[in-house]
C-alpha cells in the first residue's frame, strides 16, 4: 500500500474486479455532483460502459480514506482515462493524492475533460495542466466537447 501523505488516505492498486462496484457507485456521484451537461439517460449509457469496459481497460488505483473506498484513477498508454472522487470527499484531497500518484509515475501524463465541466478543469489547471487541443464530440462522437490537456515544460 502507498500512503499519499494526507492524513487517513491510502492508495492502493484496485483489488480486481470483485471492487468495480463500488468504483461505478463512487463513479455515479461524481458524475452527478460535477456533469450537469449530462442527461440521466447519459449518465445511464457511460454507467454501462464504465463497468462493462471501460474499468477493464486502465490500471486502477484506489483511493482509502479510513478504509473506506472514497476515489479512483485509471491510467492507460501514458494517458489517466479517468479520475474520480465519492461527491461526498470532493475537496479533502483525494483526487489531488490520485493525480500526483500517476504523474509521478508518468511525468507527461496527459488527459481529457469535458469541456463543460469547468471543476474539473480548474482542478487539472491547478495541477499545471494547459489546454493542449479540444475535440467537438467524445470519442463516441457524442455532442460533448473534450478539452485534451498536458503539462508543458
Amino acid at each position: 500500500m502507498d500512503n499519499s501523505g494526507r492524513e487517513g488516505l491510502v492508495l492502493r492498486p484496485c483489488h480486481g474486479s470483485q471492487e468495480w462496484p463500488v468504483l461505478v457507485r463512487i463513479w455515479r456521484t461524481a458524475v452527478e455532483a460535477t456533469h450537469h451537461f449530462l442527461t440521466v439517460d447519459d449518465i445511464d449509457y457511460y454507467e454501462h460502459r464504465v463497468a462493462s469496459e471501460y474499468l477493464g481497460a486502465v490500471e486502477l488505483t484506489v483511493a482509502e480514506s479510513d478504509g473506506v473506498s472514497v476515489g479512483f484513477s485509471g491510467v492507460a498508454a501514458g494517458k489517466l482515462e479517468m479520475l474520480f472522487v465519492d461527491r461526498a470527499h470532493h475537496g479533502h484531497g483525494a483526487g489531488s493524492a490520485l493525480l500526483s500518484k500517476a504523474l509521478a509515475r508518468i511525468p507527461g501524463l496527459l488527459v481529457d475533460v469535458n469541456e463543460q465541466n469547468p471543476q474539473a478543469l480548474a482542478f487539472y489547471r491547478r495541477h499545471g495542466f494547459v489546454v493542449l487541443d479540444r475535440s467537438d464530440t467524445d470519442a463516441d462522437g457524442r455532442p460533448f466537447p473534450i478539452l485534451h490537456l498536458g503539462r508543458r515544460g
